[in-house]
């Protein structure tokens, strides 16, 4: 399958706090561990290449490339906190990747790939840790429900606009079980995942997958839904059938309040195949093909990877 993917697909994913365009292995770091689990489930091997490096070569972007800004969110409001690119922002570099595309293979032949792509979506996480739950601003305008309403009008908005842009094939990852991250067990000083930032995230993807199925209809896309509340919720719950031996904390200095640049220059973890999670925050890289394999099951069953 994956030899078969990587010489019909272009993968064109949005994923975690980025939007990334891609048809190779991405870098071996926390911010891209979940695209290089993706991209080595289906059998890739080149580097994804972000797309505002200067030394991208032409091959590379004809594999695809990334736009990547950790900290972003479905919400414009969760990137200008983290001074990082919105969702927008990202679509802009995506527009303007469609246009070197054309200047190198033709109007024809960059259409198909565009229209031939796979989009990943996995975003979420910091409209609420980041955004939501810590900065007044959303959480004084909206009750908890009413902001996962707003969040997902702003999906819809974004996927919408994706569609204009060629997009076809889509693949939407739910949030994680937030109550089970170790930042939030240590936040709420609980041993034991939280029962109240599990049903957000749980009514979250409920109503988000609700609308995909609407939405993609009306828009003639076809997409599936990965549930990574439950594959991280079964995970954390039985984590020696996959292999784990830590759960309650990221392999990142101490594991429970550090993440992302925060992590730069402390010591990790001796052996993070053992981790659920790479720091307080992030799954690591095994976990992370652990949802890329539940994703890969759902292609062929829906028709979405030929």
């Amino acid at each position: 399958m994956g030899e078969t993917i990587s010489t019909r697909v272009t993968m064109v994913v949005m994923v975690l706090l980025a939007v990334v365009a891609f048809h190779g292995q991405a870098i071996d770091i926390p911010k891209l561990r979940d695209i290089a689990a993706k991209t080595e489930a289906m059998g890739y091997t080149k580097i994804v290449r972000p797309f505002l490096d200067p030394s991208i070569t032409k091959v590379d972007l004809l594999h695809g490339v990334s736009f990547a800004s950790g900290g972003s969110g479905y919400d414009d409001l969760t990137a200008n906190f983290s001074q990082v690119l919105s969702f927008g922002h990202q679509l802009e570099y995506f527009k303007k990747y469609k246009v070197k595309l054309t200047q190198l293979v033709g109007d024809k032949q960059a259409a198909e790939i565009v229209k031939n792509g796979l989009y990943i979506v996995h975003m979420g996480t910091n409209d609420f840790l980041e955004n939501y739950f810590v900065e007044p601003t959303r959480s004084e305008q909206f009750t908890v429900e009413q902001y996962q309403i707003y969040l997902i009008s702003c999906m819809s908005r974004y996927i919408q606009a994706m569609h204009n842009l060629g997009a076809r094939r889509l693949v939407v990852v739910g949030l994680q079980a937030l109550g089970c991250i170790p930042l939030v067990k240590t936040l709420m000083d609980t041993t034991e995942c939280d029962r109240t930032y599990n049903n957000v995230a749980f009514s979250f993807n409920s109503k988000m997958k609700q609308k995909l199925a609407t939405l993609t209809a009306s828009l003639g896309m076809k997409h599936i839904f990965v549930d990574a509340y439950s594959i991280t919720a079964n995970v954390i719950k039985n984590p020696t059938r996959y292999g784990f031996k830590v759960t309650s904390k990221g392999c990142c200095g101490t594991g429970t309040v550090e993440f992302g640049p925060t992590c730069r220059g402390l010591s990790t973890c001796a052996n993070r195949t053992e981790y659920v999670f790479w720091d307080a925050v992030h799954p690591t890289e095994k976990m992370h093909k652990i949802i890329a394999d539940e994703a890969i099951r759902g292609f062929s069953s829906t028709g979405l990877v030929w």
